[in-house]
């Protein structure tokens, strides 16, 4: 009996350590492919590139934090989530930044997201994105910050007719229009009353509009 005992735990012993083994060892359930989800302009062989893991490693024992990490280095990345799914996928959900903003740059143009993050910078600025200037251009910087909340608020029909947006201030936004016309918009507050008031005075014959205080709007 106590033979038949001790046979049962090192067989069960041995079932364990090999499934261990197999789960944390062995490339029988190793990394054998990765899906890359969400990504529209970065390529999934750059993600994976980035997310540098090695065919076969074994699923279970990949870091997926540090894995998240790498990946997001990619700055056209807002956000990335790694999961495994069994037996041998390693999944990486990804969201890209969503350009709003071209930023002037010793003669170039940075092209950044809604959070004034970098995203590219390239030669020429980019067809239908409005050009930003302030004074210290920088994540995080109130007169940017209010300038790139505004951009994000304005109703699709005067955001396609806005070429620059300038903001001295975080108060002090002010919107210049391919066809000339000045906007005075004032702060990011009210913006969707803001926005409501300004498509309606568009149609009226003006060079400036003023709807930084939309109690007291004006023409000229």
């Amino acid at each position: 009996m106590k033979a038949r005992n001790a046979f049962l735990v090192l067989l069960t012993a041995g079932v364990v350590g090999s499934a261990a083994w197999l789960v944390f060892f062995s490339p029988v359930l190793g990394v054998r492919s990765i899906e890359i989800v969400g990504n529209l302009t970065v390529t999934s062989e750059h993600i994976k590139q980035q997310a540098a893991v090695p065919d076969l490693h074994p699923l279970a024992t990949v870091d997926l934090a540090d894995v998240q990490a790498r990946v997001l280095g990619i700055r056209q990345l807002a956000t990335a989530k790694v999961d495994r799914v069994w037996p041998g996928t390693l999944k990486i959900e990804v969201v890209e930044r969503e350009p709003v903003a071209v930023i002037p740059a010793g003669g170039r143009f940075a092209v950044v997201d809604k959070q004034g993050v970098v995203i590219e910078v390239k030669d020429t600025s980019p067809f239908m994105l409005p050009l930003l200037k302030v004074d210290r251009p920088a994540a995080g910087d109130p007169a940017t910050m209010a300038a790139l909340q505004v951009v994000q608020a304005l109703p699709p029909v005067v955001a396609g007719k806005v070429r620059q947006v300038r903001a001295a201030s975080a108060e002090g936004v002010t919107l210049e229009l391919s066809d000339g016309r000045t906007v005075l918009w004032g702060g990011a507050d009210r913006a969707e009353e803001k926005g409501r008031i300004l498509v309606s005075l568009l149609g009226r014959k003006a060079t400036l509009y003023d709807v930084s205080s939309p109690d007291v709007v004006t023409l000229k």
